[in-house]
């Protein structure tokens, strides 16, 4: 006789619990499946927006496209130094810029995933599910610290 215990249907949690045959969606799920499904479509709109504004040219470049072509082959740090720009999120200033523009959307889609936590987070505790607010919750602020820089890694 094996001393394992026997996981039962009634033993699993409400979502895990296939029926018939497929697993059914929790209602914090189906929230942050539907604010990433809008903000994917919106950011996907602004990504086309923004290089359609640089290819047209309805706003200068910051960077001349012959020096991004004479600096193709350097570093981060030479690439910077030699076109006088700024590292980490100095772009923001620079939403002038047909070549800058394009990180407003793809700040907006890095950042979705946080958006996405937050709204869970008071569904999850309407259902007293604590410790997984507490983890999204926790997710966010390492998330933020990460995109804010007051968390690095990897030596980049």
């Amino acid at each position: 006789m094996s001393s394992t215990p026997q996981v039962t249907k009634e033993k699993l949690a409400p979502a895990a619990v296939p029926e018939k045959g497929k697993l059914k969606a929790t209602e914090e799920q189906m929230l942050y499946a539907k604010i990433l499904d809008v903000g994917m479509k919106v950011g996907l709109v602004g990504i086309v927006a923004s290089f359609l504004t640089y290819i047209i040219g309805l706003l200068p470049p910051k960077v001349p496209i012959d020096d991004i072509i004479n600096n193709w082959s350097i570093g981060g740090k030479e690439y910077l130094h030699n076109l006088d720009l700024q590292s980490g999120w100095s772009w923001i200033s620079m939403y002038g810029y047909g070549d800058f523009i394009n990180l407003f959307p793809i700040t907006f889609l890095a950042g979705l995933t946080i958006i996405c936590y937050l709204a869970i987070v008071p569904t999850l505790l309407k259902k007293k599910d604590t410790i997984y607010a507490v983890l999204a919750l926790l997710e966010v602020l390492i998330l933020t610290g990460a995109a804010s820089g007051l968390i690095a890694g990897g030596g980049h």
